[in-house]
């Protein structure tokens, strides 16, 4: 903001004048253990600079409201311990959660279900959770110390923001069915793509006559 008051100023001595100042984001949001700023912080430290320039102020808090209104549900498919790394195969992939395979962002993992109390689990190692892409950046999540057995439903966190508006088709992998959860209820709100549906608009070439 500094940066910015300081162009603003030199537009000012240049006879220009802006009517409005767009902050952008600047919110974080809990991923694991992360302790995002406060709005109300956030605002306080901001004010006083802003209130001094008398312009219109933008925010864009998009990330902080959306990103943990939604998960990722994604299922073990195959356990595949090694001598040195176990690998978790998941039914979701990289192309829809490109997040971690892009920018090497961790986002928790948390078991939909949740052992009772007294009751024996498999043993809790260290896991990558993998897709079955063949590509070294097809991973979801590294080193997440889970007690896992195949069928498993997982929930990967902060996906509000992330998940399937930056998915693809990367693949030929249809996108993930969208629900919404309000309580107890649930209710479908984006259809499961279908693999013919990827080449509906597709054309076979034709040989000219």
């Amino acid at each position: 903001l500094d940066k910015v008051i300081e162009l603003i100023q030199g537009l000012r001595d240049n006879g220009i004048e802006l009517r409005h100042i767009d902050l952008g984001g600047g919110l974080g949001v809990r991923y694991i253990d992360e302790m995002p700023v406060s709005i109300e912080d956030f605002a306080q430290a901001l004010l006083p600079k802003l209130s001094e320039l008398g312009l219109t102020v933008f925010f864009e808090p998009g990330r902080s409201i959306v990103a943990n209104a939604g998960v990722l549900l994604t299922r073990v498919d195959v356990l595949k311990p090694t001598a040195h790394k176990n690998f978790a195969i998941v039914d979701a992939a990289m192309n829809d959660l490109i997040r971690p395979a892009l920018y090497q962002a961790e986002m928790a993992v948390i078991p939909t279900v949740l052992p009772s109390a007294g009751i024996e689990t498999a043993d809790t190692q260290a896991w990558d959770m993998v897709g079955a892409i063949c590509e070294t950046g097809d991973f979801l999540a590294k080193d997440r110390l889970l007690s896992l057995q195949t069928g498993d439903t997982l929930a990967i966190t902060g996906a509000g923001a992330y998940g399937f508006t930056m998915s693809s088709n990367y693949n030929s992998r249809p996108r993930a069915s969208e629900v919404m959860v309000a309580g107890e209820r649930h209710q479908l709100i984006r259809q499961r793509e279908t693999v013919e549906a990827l080449y509906a608009d597709e054309r076979l070439w034709q040989d000219a006559p």
